[in-house]
């Protein structure tokens, strides 16, 4: 089942979802930070195990709200905790980031990258987060908990049906899909003066489908395992923000309008992942490359023009 605010989402993703997998999908309306709620379905549902995915994501937004990304992603993570305490489920898959790296100190990143010397209070947020689960562990010895640190997903469901259509467009991919629709004049590429190749961020970038068997595969681990894991969801190469433009233009055969504008606060220059260990652990690895990102992406985008 889903439990989901809807704060940034649509419910005719439930609907989708039913037509896509040809089964019935419980969705509840309700907030991840609501112990008393989480409590409530954990029981009606005979819930074993839960994915957070329950938080803000906007590093830049962070910078200028960080009360509102530390009242909502760390309370929710600890409401969380005590419905599962409350109700005896044992076993979480909880969604990280690699903003809990902040700046490297090298590439590629390894799990055992420093931690805690964020770029914004979003990683900062995950890094905590992080510790509470750690802590939460070492509590209850009977607990299992991966931590998927992913780092840049973008793509789309490969028959259209399913995309990203934030309220709110704060990343890479869902500005892009609206210039392209005409809902925006041109793409903001914000900072051109990095220290990358072509002078624009480079990230990780991983195709939605693929991070979602990773959480598939970190669960099935979680049958079997008790205890602390971190993980890190890539394909292991970075990948700037002009290439991205190039391969959206490739895909549709025309050139995209851009506008260069300053770095935005929270940003950094280049990260991407050392991906080894989800393969050792638990058998996955990234499988579609950067073509097929963005030709999943803009056939959701050119069937769904409005969103959802």
């Amino acid at each position: 089942m889903s439990a989901d605010n809807l704060s940034n989402a649509s419910s005719e993703v439930y609907s989708r979802l039913r037509e896509l997998t040809g089964k019935e999908i419980i969705a509840a309306d309700a907030d991840v930070g609501d112990a008393a709620k989480m409590a409530a379905l954990m029981r009606e549902h005979d819930i074993w195990a839960v994915i957070h995915c329950a938080a803000y994501k906007s590093p830049p937004e962070s910078v200028g709200n960080p009360l509102k990304y530390y009242k909502n992603n760390i309370v929710s993570t600890v409401a969380l905790c005590e419905a599962m305490r409350e109700t005896g489920v044992t076993r979480m898959v909880f969604s990280s980031s690699a903003c809990v790296y902040g700046t490297p100190t090298f590439l590629p990143i390894t799990e055992e990258h420093p931690v805690g010397q964020c770029a914004n209070p979003y990683g900062t947020s995950k890094v905590m987060s992080e510790q509470i689960l750690e802590d939460a562990v070492k509590a209850y010895p009977d607990w299992g908990v991966v931590l998927l640190r992913y780092f840049n997903p973008i793509g789309a469901h490969p028959s259209g049906r399913m995309g990203d259509s934030p309220n709110t467009p704060v990343n890479i991919m869902p500005y892009l899909l609206q210039v392209m629709t005409g809902r925006l004049p041109f793409l903001p590429i914000t900072g051109d003066d990095y220290e990358t190749p072509d002078g624009t961020g480079v990230r990780d970038y991983l195709h939605i489908t693929d991070l979602a068997d990773g959480h598939v595969a970190a669960l099935r681990y979680l049958e079997g395992f008790s205890g602390i894991e971190t993980v890190n969801l890539g394909t292991g190469k970075g990948c700037s923000v002009l290439e991205i433009v190039r391969g959206m233009e490739k895909v549709i055969g025309k050139p995209i309008p851009t506008e260069i504008r300053p770095r935005r606060p929270g940003d950094i220059a280049a990260i991407w992942a050392v991906v080894s260990k989800s393969k050792e652990l638990f058998g996955w690895e990234a499988k579609r490359n950067l073509e097929e990102m963005c030709a999943d992406s803009w056939r959701w985008a050119s069937m769904n023009p409005e969103g959802y």
